[in-house]
């Protein structure tokens, strides 16, 4: 069922990054800077807080440009936020991704040694991230946010990445992209699918009620965390030819190929969920509309992780699939609207 959204999400005052998925298809650069003068640091913020505002104020920020700007613990200590409040941040945050790397399976070829320079050192103070739908805007935003640093002496470009999203729209293993990106409650997003509320805004977003109904913890002072977010920012080096070749050397066609990567993924490359089509591909259930659908959404998975045995998560399967084979039917049946 779906719940009537009861949160109001200060709109104004967060970061189209924090709550839209990006375009589709996409054009983007990653600029990680290191603050070497406090002053130059801090003017640099003023001038791409002003550019974040520009680019948020679209009347369609899922499908529009966007500038979004995100600060390392290292950098917030290099524009002078106090140590008490640095401290009140997450140890997560503060401890870094590189200090955490055994916990989090960053061992052998990807121990932080082997990590792309300058990515987890404390050279990395901000990252400034540009999606665009196209190229042309896409530069034009980019070249504002090089402008706002190269004025600034104090202020070095360390790293610099550009990225797009394939004319297939599929993934680099050949699956199709950008299908898993969640409502959040209040961003006026609607969920795809029917059957599942938007996610609670302090899931996401800083300073709102979670999923257990509590606020989660929050830099002081408020201020500083209100209406932001966490966020992760990792470059994963994809072995595409190493993922075919187990594919190749574990299977007799390219029919058992392409389960055995449906098996690995949980979906088949067109985006059709293996739990609704266990044996072959069907490019029907891949559609954004249906896949929304389908028994793979972030409720139903918990409500199976948390099912009493294998009894009782048996028979919450059985009765999953029921209610999604019958809206499926009744979708195609009169046609997706």
């Amino acid at each position: 069922m779906t719940s009537t959204e009861s949160t109001v999400l200060e709109l104004d005052d967060i970061q189209s990054g924090a709550l839209y998925e990006r375009p589709s298809p996409y054009v983007g650069t990653y600029l990680l800077l290191r603050i070497d003068d406090r002053a130059a640091g801090r003017e640099l913020v003023r001038r791409l807080h002003a550019l974040a505002e520009s680019q948020r104020a679209s009347a369609d920020p899922a499908h529009d440009t966007s500038i979004t700007v995100a600060f390392t613990y290292q950098g917030l200590q290099a524009l002078g936020v106090p140590q008490t409040s640095l401290d009140s941040f997450a140890p997560e945050f503060r401890e870094g991704m590189a200090a955490r790397a055994a916990a989090l399976g960053d061992v052998g070829d990807s121990s932080p040694e082997n990590w792309e320079k300058p990515l987890g050192t404390d050279d990395v103070h901000v990252a400034v991230a540009v999606l665009s739908p196209d190229a042309a805007r896409h530069d034009v935003a980019v070249e504002q946010a090089r402008r706002a640093q190269q004025e600034l002496s104090g202020v070095e470009l360390v790293w610099r990445q550009d990225c797009y999203q394939l004319p297939t729209g599929r993934t680099s293993f050949g699956f199709k992209d950008g299908i898993g990106q969640p409502a959040v409650e209040g961003s006026g997003r609607p969920t795809t699918n029917p059957r599942e509320r938007p996610l609670r805004a302090g899931e996401i977003i800083l300073g709102y009620p979670d999923e257990s109904g509590e606020l989660p913890p929050m830099p002081s002072p408020e201020v500083l965390g209100r209406n932001g977010t966490y966020v992760v920012f990792r470059k994963l080096h994809t072995r595409v030819a190493a993922y075919r070749q187990y594919l190749a050397d574990r299977a007799t066609s390219r029919a058992d190929e392409a389960l055995l990567g449906a098996k690995m993924v949980g979906r088949w490359q067109s985006g059709a969920p293996l739990a609704l089509t266990p044996a072959t591909d069907d490019p029907a259930l891949g559609s954004y509309q249906i896949v929304a659908v389908a028994p793979i959404g972030p409720f139903d998975r918990q409500a199976l992780l948390c099912a009493d045995g294998p009894t009782d998560r048996l028979a919450l399967i059985d009765r999953i699939l029921g209610e999604e084979l019958a809206v499926l039917q009744a979708r195609l049946g009169g046609g997706l609207g």
